[in-house]
């Protein structure tokens, strides 16, 4: 008997391992679109200087990363890069790297860093199985590895050249999660520190860890309120808290914050509680009844009363923050808008629409609330844990769209339990019972007098009807999964995997045109500026800036400073004599802007002026008001209808210069806006402060130099003489005023957006 048992968990083990290593290429194969379509590229935003520190820190080592101070970044402040950001992702890529080349494999830091997110989704992959195990089976685990492998949830923010926090924090978010409940499971020391390093980790890597540190505390305590307190739960929360408070502390931009802020109290009260409930069972063993009920009464009155007291206590006096703005805009949807417009202006901040959900996760969200039915019906002290991991994830993923990353790995598993029973209930082997009386005794007579069929006869038909109706419901199952496997290769291929800084159009013929605008406007930056030159622009292009043209930038995607970025938006919001007197205060040699008029693309920085204008007004209030961007109806136009205040500031003329000579086609009046679709308002203006330094090929990006005072002292130039290197459909260049065709018809991008983080 001993023989067949092996073979069968041989067999068990080859196929657990076949499907984790199909799972971990199929996820890492479907996130390659965007290096198979265009190159192997760092795109968005926030990877720009997650990268450029990445490399600083490889080419000058770890302690001097710690010690950098940008001199490139919010000038005229700069910025402590080793105090205010997350090393986890940088310590990764540079370990990697040093792994390989210790191995006599050379390979740049940047491929590295593109493929970096694609590598750990298998990790991801395979921690998800091992927590999904722990609290169903190993079925249930293996379904879960393959739909977090492949859902666009997780691969929107770990796809190819998307190299941000998230690419390694959905791994140890994971991985603490499954060691937290294995070490709940045993009661172990061991588990329970394996724990608290999984969550060093998680704390140096992303700013969500902020997640686990509360979830872990509230498990603690519903299990305490149900009545499942144990030695077991004592040793794995106090090893994990006190170690993991320890080794949190030590990454420099955490500091001190979990002993002092109010978003970690949760994990000391639940300590300080967890201690008190250990107390009280002690002296339930050595008191009687009555000395334990009077003890009771008094202890938990006592104690209740301190640590309010001292809460109270310690936040008046400032040793404890109160709640930040971002984790109240958790609770308040309108929070942000109202008091910190630049938390509110940043699209995947917005609350998630119906759409999004079926959009990221199709049909696994109608079949994760059968997961969470199973755990509830089924509940002890590990699911206990994953039921309140699915409720609050559900709520904070409705309240904002980039918390739909910490909604997929819980839905992936509730949704992997739910398929495991279906095909345990329909696809598992019956006996048909063995009659074993008398044939002659077995045939039974009817009333009519008419022959019955055996017992067995009737259980085989009963059976076969049951075998087609399994079979019914196996095939419709598998079809919804290749359904979904379809709609995720759809969704990863077309809407997650075009790098917002190199953009695609097809023209009629169906063939593809690459709009390189960003990349050559960098480009002409770092070839035509300064070295020391500074570069006025949104906030949103402060990384790119930095990371591809490597010039100094006022502000940035950190938005650490909001009154300097507010002073920003003051100048784009003011007209331009007044915007000139905040440049020159600033020392800005050149402002960038984008526009999208002449390609219809919809990212561009007249579409982001009110948030301009809203946190402008924010910091100067007297100078900047919104209502006075609108028309007398209240609408945001461009048009000739549009608002004087709007006509005439430096947003709209930096953005529309020469635009109103521009046609595009026979069909469109001249300074026609494929973006908004209406021919611009204010035409016939000129700049008096800033020339036009550069324009790229489709208009997308432009860049203005600004004069300095002794520029004015100088005779002016003829324009045919100056030194603008612009390209642009205007072919002829010696008017100003003079009207150009196009040749042909540009390309056009509708619906474009960059994703903003």
């Amino acid at each position: 008997m001993q023989a067949p048992l092996s073979n069968s968990a041989a067999w068990k083990s080859l196929i657990t391992f076949t499907i984790l290593f199909l799972a971990w290429v199929s996820g890492f194969s479907s996130r390659l679109f965007a290096v198979i379509r265009f190159e192997s590229i760092i795109h968005e935003f926030d990877p720009w200087f997650n990268y450029r520190a990445t490399a600083y820190m490889v080419e000058h080592g770890f302690y001097n990363f710690l010690n950098w101070f940008d001199e490139r970044a919010w000038y005229p402040l700069g910025r402590i890069v080793g105090g205010t950001v997350y090393p986890g992702l940088m310590i990764t890529s540079g370990s990697i790297h040093y792994i390989l080349h210790s191995l006599n494999i050379p390979i740049h830091i940047r491929d590295i860093c593109v493929f970096l997110a694609p590598i750990f989704s298998g990790l991801t992959a395979i921690s998800t199985y091992l927590l999904t195990k722990e609290l169903w089976s190993a079925g249930a685990g293996l379904f879960a590895c393959c739909f977090i492998a492949i859902v666009p949830g997780y691969i929107s923010r770990s796809v190819a050249g998307s190299y941000d926090n998230e690419g390694i924090a959905i791994f140890a978010l994971q991985f603490t999660y499954y060691l937290w409940v294995k070490s709940v499971k045993l009661g172990s020391v061991y588990w329970a520190a394996l724990t608290a390093l999984s969550y060093f980790y998680m704390v140096s890597a992303w700013g969500g860890y902020v997640f686990i540190t509360n979830l872990i505390p509230l498990h603690v305590f519903f299990l305490l309120v149900m009545g499942r307190y144990s030695n077991r739960l004592l040793v794995s929360y106090s090893v994990f808290y006190i170690l993991g408070l320890i080794f949190s502390m030590q990454i420099p931009f955490v500091g001190f914050q979990p002993i002092r802020t109010s978003e970690h109290m949760a994990a000391l009260g639940v300590f300080v509680l967890l201690m008190a409930v250990a107390g009280l069972k002690y002296f339930q063993s050595v008191l009687s009844k009555s000395e334990f009920k009077y003890f009771f009464i008094a202890s938990s009155l006592i104690a209740a009363g301190t640590v309010f007291l001292s809460v109270v206590v310690l936040t008046y006096a400032g040793f404890i923050a109160p709640w930040s703005g971002r984790f109240y805009s958790l609770w308040d949807t309108t929070y942000a808008k109202i008091h910190i417009p630049i938390i509110a202006s940043v699209s995947e901040h917005q609350p998630t629409t119906w759409f999004s959900f079926f959009f990221d996760l199709h049909i696994l969200i109608t079949t994760f609330p059968v997961g969470l039915w199973y755990c509830i019906k089924k509940i002890n002290d590990e699911r206990v844990f994953v039921i309140l991991y699915a409720l609050t994830a559900v709520y904070f993923a409705g309240v904002m769209v980039r918390l739909m990353l910490t909604l997929t790995p819980v839905v992936c598993m509730l949704s992997g339990i739910a398929f495991s029973r279906i095909f345990e209930l329909y696809l598992r082997d019956e006996e048909v019972p063995s009659n074993n009386k008398n044939e002659s005794n077995a045939h039974l007579y009817d009333k009519a007098g008419k022959l019955r069929k055996m017992k067995h006869e009737q259980e085989k038909e009963s059976d076969e009807i049951g075998t087609n109706v399994r079979g019914i419901v196996v095939i419709v199952t598998l079809i919804l999964l290749m359904m979904f496997a379809m709609h995720c290769t759809w969704v990863t291929s077309n809407a997650y995997s075009s790098p917002s800084i190199v953009l695609a159009s097809y023209s009629s013929d169906g063939s593809r045109l690459i709009l390189d605008d960003f990349r050559e406007a960098y480009h002409w930056l770092s070839q035509n500026t300064a070295n020391d030159a500074r570069i006025m622009s949104w906030w949103d292009y402060g990384y790119q800036i930095a990371g591809m043209a490597n010039r100094t930038t006022l502000v940035d995607n950190n938005t650490w400073n909001n009154s300097h970025i507010a002073l920003v938006g003051k100048a784009m919001s003011s007209t331009e004599i007044e915007a000139y007197k905040v440049m020159l205060s600033l020392d800005v040699d050149y402002v960038l802007v984008i526009f999208g008029g002449v390609i219809g693309y919809s990212g561009d920085d007249i579409n982001k002026f009110l948030w301009m204008v809203r946190i402008a007004e924010g910091e100067h209030p007297k100078e900047i008001k919104e209502s006075d961007y609108f028309t007398d109806r209240g609408e945001f136009r461009v048009d000739e209808e549009g608002s004087p205040v709007l006509l005439n500031c430096l947003m709209y003329k930096l953005s529309y210069y020469r635009f109103g000579e521009l046609k595009l086609d026979y069909r469109s009046p001249a300074g026609y806006d494929r973006t908004r679709n209406v021919v611009i308002g204010n035409k016939n203006f000129d700049l008096t402060y800033l020339d036009e330094a550069y324009t790229t090929e489709h208009w997308l990006v432009r860049i203005y130099r600004v004069k300095k005072p002794s520029d004015f002292n100088r005779p002016r130039l003829p324009l045919s003489n100056r030194k603008i290197r612009t390209k642009s459909y205007i072919t002829k260049k010696t008017s100003r005023r003079k009207k150009g065709s196009i040749p042909g018809k540009p390309p056009v991008i509708k619906g474009k957006k960059p994703v903003r983080t």
